[in-house]
């Protein structure tokens, strides 16, 4: 009886959220697509009199001489820069702040991110910061950017969080290691690039769980109660585009046409999942990876089939829709003979992929812990298919424990 009365609450901010998304506009970054777009972007914004900007990346992508053009570019614009290369996986308040620092000290006018999501997101952050004096704890949670943040470019080098179009950034308390999620429309740059031509160097294992990390994104959305017309469209090209693409470029890295049409597909999924949400993918995702660094792309590729199988009958519907797009349907299949194609096409990719079944670093004395936090996240946020209570979600995070 509590938790029917808790279920009608949470579907009651659901409705809220919808009809936000519904009110409130969610820009669009003015975008460049194709190889070689990250050059044509730094152009465009040297035509807006910036003259000096931070570049906000990883130490890795500066090793290997991903920015060279990008400098070369911005140098022959005319446009001064200065490197902060220390952002790592899973972003803390702390190299926020350090970037920050090193934005101010340089006079810098606008900030260019130039990386996966921990990058972009870490960038967003300090971008805000730079005009919002108030702590990062301050400015989490829905709309509370205040001040339109620095101006803010992207460049994603990997095909997978759609944090280029997204109105979110998510970084860790560096104490408690908890995700701190910024949800703004602010947020979302003015420009950003997708060039093919800086993905080609990916490694197979990292395309593979940024590719499901897009999947994941455009299938949440889809099956999302807040699902719309415009939504489900961008959810389904994504859907489409990564299961024609994603093995392609995992075997074949550098295909350009196959990584051009991934880095459309984690755009189109960030267009999707930014007005539909997420689910409970992310919601335990998120705590994988602040309890034990899980990378988050592994993370969502891990949980996904095992959420899909939970929420299967209430969403078998979208879910044969989507093994339709995938090209799994032969004719003849109920919706949740389909549903099931699709749950076990996704485990074939992943055992392909070489992603475990299990997650190794999860213990069993943690799973309380994780439920609540991720219960306390997916009901705070995301309108899920099927909702589950504290006693459900341990039973269902043990089923991820190595054996």
């Amino acid at each position: 009886m509590l938790f029917s009365l808790q279920v009608k609450g949470y579907k009651g901010v659901m409705n809220a959220l919808k009809v936000a998304a519904k009110v409130i506009p969610m820009p669009k970054p003015t975008l460049f697509s194709g190889p070689g777009s990250s050059i044509e972007m730094c152009e465009a914004i040297a035509q807006m009199g910036t003259q000096n900007v931070l570049i906000v990346t990883d130490e890795v992508l500066n090793k290997l001489g991903i920015l060279d053009n990008i400098k070369k570019s911005l140098e022959e614009n005319g446009i001064r820069y200065v490197i902060y290369d220390g952002v790592l996986p899973d972003p803390t308040y702390d190299q926020v702040e350090a970037g920050l620092a090193m934005y101010k000290e340089n006079g810098c006018e606008a900030i260019l991110a130039v990386g996966g999501g921990s990058p972009i997101d870490a960038a967003k952050v300090i971008a805000a910061r730079v005009t919002n004096n108030r702590p990062i704890k301050k400015l989490s949670g829905f709309f509370k950017v205040w001040k339109a943040p620095a101006p803010f470019f992207a460049i994603p080098t990997t095909a997978g969080t759609g944090s280029e179009v997204t109105i979110a950034a998510v970084v860790s308390d560096p104490v408690t290691h908890q995700k701190t999620p910024l949800m703004d429309p602010k947020l979302v740059p003015m420009m950003a690039a997708l060039d093919a031509s800086l993905m080609t160097g990916l490694p197979a294992h990292v395309t593979s769980a940024t590719g499901m990390d897009a999947l994941t994104h455009a299938v949440e959305a889809f099956i999302s109660k807040n699902a719309s017309a415009d939504t489900d469209s961008y959810a389904i090209a994504a859907t489409r585009l990564i299961m024609q693409n994603l093995e392609k470029v995992v075997e074949k890295g550098d295909d350009l046409e196959g990584r051009q049409n991934m880095a459309l597909a984690s755009y189109y999924a960030g267009l999707a999942f930014t007005k539909a949400s997420l689910g409970y993918v992310h919601a335990i995702s998120h705590n994988f990876g602040a309890k034990y660094g899980t990378p988050h792309g592994l993370g969502n590729a891990i949980v996904l089939p095992y959420v899909l199988d939970y929420s299967k009958e209430e969403a078998k519907e979208r879910l044969a829709k989507l093994a339709e797009v995938s090209g799994l349907a032969k004719g003849g299949e109920t919706d949740l003979q389909l549903a099931q194609k699709f749950i076990d096409r996704i485990r074939e990719m992943n055992a392909k992929f070489g992603i475990p079944v299990h997650l190794e670093a999860l213990k069993k004395e943690d799973i309380p812990a994780i439920a609540k936090l991720a219960l306390k996240e997916a009901h705070l946020n995301y309108p899920v298919p099927r909702y589950m209570d504290q006693s459900t979600c341990e039973q269902f995070i043990s089923q991820m424990l190595v054996a």
